[in-house]
């Protein structure tokens, strides 16, 4: 099918009409060969059943014809791979089944360090597949484990994003054999969303040798191409007769909790309480879920941070109810949406009465929508015990994106947030934010490189400050172009923020200015050094200004050489240099009467920092980097530093440091952050993980721990304890901990599906 490719004189789509509309861009299938590959499902036939005990010698395998042709894409492009690997795949009425032989003539080298669910595996030999049930070049479930039985999982979601916060119900088995290890997989057709109508989807498989650092995939294997993304998927053929079943999904918790200590604010006292996730799948690819007295007592903890800007810090959403799906709401320069604007306020938490989510596709759209109500509560004010009362509210957030050519789309966004009145306090007037974005992506740019082109544009009323929708000192708006690619890769981005830019669901970081960023690479991977596998040498500017085009921020970092050995160890060398222009005094360190403030006026900088980092692969392994600079006016030196050690038996240790050493002429201060992090999983289903975290400007010490045990998938039981201890001097100058908040959850969720 050829798209019309003619849009009009001046429009915003010219260019990328540019990229994507020539004879070999306007294909409906890119592969990386001329034939698209495939693989045939057999169907199990009555009477025939997996054991799903990691073994393939289970009859019904020999039904299944595997597919062994994989090539390399590390560390030599379309090479043979140096162990064989054999995939098969069945389905019954209820699931879909996927056995691969995994094949290592040194089966001792085999490493297989993780069990943790979703644990990185840059450490293991590993087995990614991805399922793109729509076969749609956009969208897919994917998969992992290793050869220790670690689940792994996440959403490929159009435009690019991947969410591995998606947990999806499914089972697996693997065993080490003596001549490599299998795999025996089981993926209920509950799980997933499709289109029952399709007798193909769209399939990929990628193995890792990481003794050698090999990547092995049976299509994509190009460097420009890879596993995650679909538009290089071969195709899973002979589906038929697939039912979701009813599409309902019950799960109900209950959770028992007590909270003490004079910063545990409005959760102090012991409490039970229950409630239940509803889902429904309203079509096979179109799910609407329910959560009633939502709550969230397995959340980890937020990771600390040291921020010695003058600019808010940006934490990662952790709650599982906003996580998954959460990949269609996002815009590439923006945040109209942060969800953690929702249920929780000034690091507090406001409880949730019941949240709506509906997410799926509907032909070529892509939707996604949230209606949640938290409730009236009483907060913290301040740290002298004060309290204020914090209003019921409700919000809405709203996205479809159309699907566009090959792997482009555009959409909309819409989010509303409405809070009810409080004593002595009139309500709010409702605060909307509306935008646009658009993303024209392409694989075959010039014959076979990638080229992207997005943007967007955003408005928000503001019910304090009055106009409508159309003022411009609240519009947001980008375009970025980019060729990421192996050999090449440029990108460049303008950016243009409201001086009133502030909405009620988002997260600001600045606002009242214009940026341009480009930024050019170039990778190289010579061939006489065997033990160097890449260098990067990159250049990247930033060109910040006030409205006014008045110059704000300039900043110039050039990375001279990083060096990718073929062991996956890396070190590299960056310099830079910085002009920033500071129009009002902002405090950098402290507080009262001793802060140290920056006043207003214009500061040259430059620096210089090197890192290195060993691959994890090891036992032991470690990051290091050190940064010198010019910081307001004097120096600045930091230092970061990991190290982990591993073991096979499940047990992993981490500890993080910070230091920063300050010398000003306004005075001299030193910053340090400590995180000690341990995981110990007796089993891919039973995990015990904690931290240990403390900085000095805080001088908060705090723990927390919880063990996670899977009785099946679906089911589980968590325990979570959490303690904070402020260390501060006594009366005599001794050194002693008092209690600022301890608390503990127990927490039982069981699955029911129809």
């Amino acid at each position: 099918m050829i798209f019309p490719c003619s849009p009009r004189r001046g429009s915003p789509l010219l260019l990328a009409s540019a990229l994507l509309c020539s004879p070999t861009l306007a294909q409906n299938a890119v592969t990386t060969t001329e034939v698209r590959p495939t693989l045939q499902a057999a169907r199990i036939p009555a009477g025939g059943a997996v054991a799903l005990d990691g073994t393939l010698d289970d009859a019904v395998w020999a039904q299944a014809r595997p597919i062994t042709e994989f090539r390399q894409q590390e560390p030599v492009e379309g090479g043979e791979p140096s162990e064989p690997t054999e995939i098969r795949v069945l389905y019954d009425d209820e699931a879909l089944y996927i056995g691969a032989m995994l094949y290592d003539s040194n089966p001792e080298g085999i490493l297989a360090y993780q069990l943790q669910r979703d644990a990185g595996l840059g450490t293991d030999d590993r087995f990614m597949w991805i399922i793109s049930t729509f076969d749609d070049n956009r969208t897919g479930y994917f998969f992992e484990t290793n050869p220790a039985g670690l689940l792994g999982d996440g959403l490929i979601e159009g435009g690019g994003g991947f969410n591995k916060r998606w947990n999806g119900l499914w089972d697996m088995r693997t065993r080490i054999l003596d001549n490599g290890w299998s795999v025996e997989i089981r993926i209920p057709f509950s799980t997933l969303n499709f289109d029952p109508a399709l007798t193909a989807w769209g399939i990929n498989f990628q193995r890792t040798i990481r003794r050698h650092n090999e990547e092995i995939l049976w299509n994509g294997w190009r460097r420009t191409e890879g596993l995650f993304r679909p538009v290089h998927t071969g195709q899973l053929q002979g589906l038929s007769g697939l039912s979701q079943g009813r599409g309902i999904e019950l799960k109900p918790f209950i959770n028992a909790s007590t909270n003490s200590g004079p910063a545990a604010g409005a959760s102090r006292g012991s409490d039970a309480t229950a409630g239940i996730d509803i889902t429904y799948s309203l079509t096979p690819s179109l799910r609407a879920a329910l959560t009633i007295n939502t709550d969230f007592a397995e959340t980890e903890v937020d990771s600390r941070q040291v921020n010695l800007t003058r600019f808010p810090l940006r934490f990662p959403e952790q709650r599982e109810f906003f996580l998954e799906g959460s990949g269609v709401f996002s815009l590439s320069g923006a945040d109209p949406f942060f969800s953690r604007r929702i249920g929780l306020v000034e690091g507090q938490e406001v409880p949730i009465d019941f949240g709506a989510r509906l997410g799926g596709q509907v032909g070529n759209y892509e939707v996604g929508l949230y209606q949640v109500r938290t409730g009236e509560t009483t907060l913290e004010a301040g740290n002298n015990g004060a309290r204020r009362p914090w209003a019921a509210e409700d919000f809405t957030v709203g996205r479809v994106r159309r699907s566009l050519f090959e792997q482009s789309h555009v959409g909309l966004i819409y989010t509303r947030r409405a809070s009810d009145s409080v004593a002595g306090a009139a309500a709010l007037e409702d605060r909307h934010t509306v935008g646009a974005d658009f993303d024209f992506f392409t694989s075959q740019f010039l014959g076979s490189y990638n080229a992207q082109v997005e943007g967007f544009l955003l408005y928000h009323t503001d019910p304090l400050a009055g106009g409508d929708l159309s003022a411009s000192e609240r519009r947001a708006a980008g375009v970025d172009l980019a060729f990421p690619n192996d050999l090449w890769r440029l990108s460049s981005s303008h950016r243009e923020f409201g001086e009133q830019w502030d909405p009620a669901l988002g997260f600001v970081e600045r606002r009242g200015y214009r940026r341009h960023a480009p930024t050019l690479t170039f990778a190289p991977r010579p061939e006489r050094w065997d033990s160097i596998r890449q260098t990067e040498h990159e250049i990247e500017f930033e060109y910040l200004t006030d409205l006014d085009n008045r110059l704000l921020t300039r900043n110039l970092e050039i990375t001279p050489l990083q060096i990718n050995f073929e062991s996956g160890d890396r070190v590299g060398f960056e310099i830079g240099r910085n002009f920033e222009r500071l129009d009002r005094v902002f405090t950098v360190y402290g507080s009262g009467a001793d802060a140290i403030r920056i006043q207003p006026g214009d500061y040259d900088s430059d620096s210089w920092s090197f890192d290195a980092s060993t691959a994890g692969r090891r036992m032991l392994s470690g990051t290091l980097e050190f940064e010198h600079s010019e910081f307001w006016g004097g120096e600045r030196d930091t230092l970061d530093v990991s190290g982990t050690v591993r073991s096979r038996g499940g047990m992993q240790l981490t500890t993080t440091y910070q230091h920063n050493e300050v010398s000003l002429p306004q005075g001299d201060f030193e910053t340090n952050l400590l995180r000690l992090s341990w995981a110990w999983n007796l089993s891919p289903w039973t995990s015990l993980t904690g931290n240990v975290q403390y900085d000095d400007l805080s001088e908060v010490v705090g723990v927390y721990a919880r063990l996670r045990w899977t009785v099946q998938p679906g089911n589980d039981v968590f325990l979570v304890w959490s303690n904070n201890w402020l260390y501060d001097d006594g009366p005599l100058a001794d050194s002693r901990f008092s209690t600022l908040s301890r608390g503990g959850a127990l927490k039982f969720n069981y699955t029911l599906r129809f």
